[in-house]
């Protein structure tokens, strides 16, 4: 919150910290940052320029941002007041913002290879509430901003040792990942697609008819290769295996490259009632987020994690920004063993007994409700192919039994599971997941019955929790009886009712 100076305001406590200021060199981090949008059109001009005048216009602006950001380190100055993050800006519009320390709930550190050159960092405070962050700083010094962290860590949880903080003080660590995974990771992960994406964007942006020329170009060139040395269907067949497998080759190396900038180095430690996680090659990024805020657990289990025998644990939390934000906290376990990942719910969630026994499945009828998408994409697909290819076209409905099976086994898998504690939903065939969240963390439920359900007797219970990822699995329990619905819903809701909301 931002406020105006007041005599109770102007006051500091008497164990509030003299004020400190940010690191000489933050107006040229901030000058960079700026600058970022404009750094292409300015190497054109100092490289490609014609020496005429009016080139030079621009400069102006690049000196206003370097002013403004000389400006801001001039003016900005932060200090510890008790149990509150005091930080004052600007002279001639002037700010006063008090953060309390129980209102923090994530901080994170960010490092670029430039930061780590200086040795310096950027730290940015959030809260539960609002879209920005409670407080950006460029740049600190890096044991400034790791003492920083440690004392709002201790003053947030009420330590005695708050007023002393150990720069040493390691916490405990719960998983680090070696290359090893971290390769696995790669391979498991589909992190090459967005880097053929944004190839295919910036092309694109380039020139739009960049991307067909050069399709065009390899089509005639590998085409007049075959022709050249009369290719016959066995042949043709084996080039396009090759050349499907060269390409995802290829989206797996890329892959590999972007886990190992991301992921390099991943240490997940626990600090009293916080998670702090750090991660990252040439950028480091460290951030930590009290245990109270997770609002919801995911355990995700895809085909080439069953491939390598392993899983990955992401969380929801209740903090600012967007939940995709690469400084936040999005995994605790970007992929392990499925024991280690048991090992760490059960030491996270001591008083649910990961894993949940019990399982209960979906109403019997439950495959035909997943299998009727299936058939209605299997009638529109044939009606298209026979359209096009005649009786040709009929084979479409070799899809069907294919859509049967996976109906069946994914309704075969399905289910629920309810302790004292979470309430737990598994879903997924070939990709598989589990959806779980405590009970005090619910904020709203809701039953809902479509007209198909109605029809089959069955309706959906649906669990809301803060800060849901909009890329995360929905918490919900589908295709129950109608009976049983209602039951689960009631049950679910004098549970909510009767406990505190915890965020």
């Amino acid at each position: 919150m931002t406020t105006t100076p007041t005599p109770e305001a102007a006051a500091p406590a008497a164990d509030a910290t003299p004020e400190q200021r940010l690191h000489p060199l933050s107006w040229l981090f901030v000058l960079i940052r700026q600058l970022r949008q404009f750094i292409v059109p300015l190497v054109a001009l100092f490289f490609f320029g014609q020496g005429d005048r009016n080139e030079l216009w621009p400069l102006i602006g690049v000196g206003v941002l370097a002013l403004g950001s000389i400006w801001q380190y001039f003016t900005y100055r932060y200090r510890v007041d008790g149990d509150r993050l005091v930080i004052r800006s600007g002279l001639l519009h002037r700010s006063l913002r008090q953060i309390p320390f129980a209102r923090i709930h994530n901080v994170a550190l960010h490092q670029t290879l430039l930061h780590r050159l200086f040795n310096v960092a950027e730290v940015r405070l959030e809260s539960a509430g609002g879209e920005k962050p409670e407080a950006e700083m460029r740049v600190l010094k890096l044991a400034d901003a790791l003492a920083l962290e440690t004392l709002l860590r201790r003053r947030s949880t009420g330590s005695a040792d708050a007023a002393t903080p150990d720069l040493a003080e390691q916490g405990q660590l719960l998983l680090q990942l070696p290359p090893g995974e971290v390769l696995r990771l790669g391979l498991i992960s589909n992190r090459g697609l967005i880097v053929i994406g944004a190839a295919f964007a910036a092309a694109s942006q380039v020139s739009p008819r960049l991307i067909p020329n050069l399709f065009e170009r390899v089509g005639k060139m590998l085409f007049g290769y075959a022709g050249s040395h009369h290719f016959g269907a066995i042949e043709y067949a084996l080039a396009g295996i090759i050349l499907v497998a060269g390409v995802m080759l290829l989206m797996r190396l890329f892959s590999i490259a972007i886990a190992l900038l991301q992921y390099h180095g991943f240490r997940l430690q626990q600090h009293g009632r916080r998670l702090t996680v750090e991660r990252g090659l040439l950028t480091r990024v460290r951030s930590s987020v009290p245990r109270r805020r997770i609002q919801a657990w995911t355990l995700q289990e895809g085909l080439m994690h069953r491939l390598l025998k392993r899983r990955s644990l992401q969380i929801d939390t209740a903090v600012a920004g967007k939940q995709d934000d690469p400084r936040g906290i999005g995994e605790l376990a970007p992929v392990a063993t499925p024991a280690t990942c048991d090992a760490l719910l059960q030491h996270l969630l001591p008083r649910a007994q990961w894993p949940l026994a019990g399982w209960t499945p979906l109403h019997p009828q439950a495959w035909w409700r997943l299998w009727l998408p299936g058939i209605v994409f299997t009638l529109a697909l044939t009606a298209g192919l026979g359209w096009r290819f005649g009786h040709w076209g009929l084979l479409g409905l070799l899809w069907l039994p294919w859509a049967a099976l996976a109906a069946r086994q994914h309704a075969r898998r399905a289910g629920y599971a309810i302790d004292g504690q979470l309430v737990a939903v598994r879903e997924g065939w070939w990709s598989r997941h589990w959806r779980f969240a405590e009970l005090d963390k619910l904020q709203a439920l809701r039953l809902t019955r479509s007209p198909l359900d109605r029809r089959f007797g069955m309706a959906t219970v649906h669990l809301d929790t803060a800060g849901a990822s909009a890329l995360s699995p929905p918490l919900r329990i589908r295709f129950l009886a109608d009976r049983e619905a209602e039951a689960l819903y009631q049950r679910l809701a004098r549970e909510v009712a009767r406990r505190p909301l915890r965020w």
